[in-house]
């Protein structure tokens, strides 16, 4: 090869590994796999964590401690500037943030926050509200409303 034949290209594809097309390809005979057992047999996969069928190491140990997850109360997100969309005057509740596209559904409880600015006058009602969310809100002449 020349100098003047150097491309970025070269180099750039490497060829796939062809396996099993004889012994001297040095990947014949059993192709990379070893002897017989279930890494040999197609479609074999192990799981992570297996230990050769001993006690796995998660349930030798012993659970501590106690996860609030499943009990935790989760709220979707408005933003004080996503409000910014509705007409002045206007009441804007769950079923108006859902049909807006603001949140998923009607089951979701809802959290307005503070972020961005607010220039209309509208009365909120939704599950909970940031104090600066409320501020802003009160302070253009519209109400916060909590739904109980």
């Amino acid at each position: 090869m020349l100098n003047h034949e150097i491309t970025s290209v070269t180099g750039k594809h490497k060829a796939r590994r062809r396996i099993g097309r004889g012994t001297g390809s040095g990947r014949g005979k059993t192709c990379g796999r070893g002897h017989n057992g279930a890494g040999s047999r197609a479609g074999a996969t192990s799981i992570s964590l297996f230990e050769g069928g001993q006690m796995p190491l998660f349930r030798r140990l012993p659970k501590r401690g106690f996860s609030n997850y499943n009990f935790a109360t989760r709220y979707k997100i408005v933003n004080v500037s996503q409000l910014e969309r509705f007409e002045d005057g206007a009441v804007v509740g769950v079923e108006q943030l859902s049909k807006a596209g603001l949140i998923d559904s009607l089951k979701n409880k809802v959290k307005i926050l503070g972020d961005g600015e607010l220039t209309k006058k509208l009365q909120v009602t939704a599950h909970k509200f940031s104090r600066a969310a409320e501020q802003k809100i009160v302070g253009c002449g519209g109400r916060a409303k909590l739904i109980v």
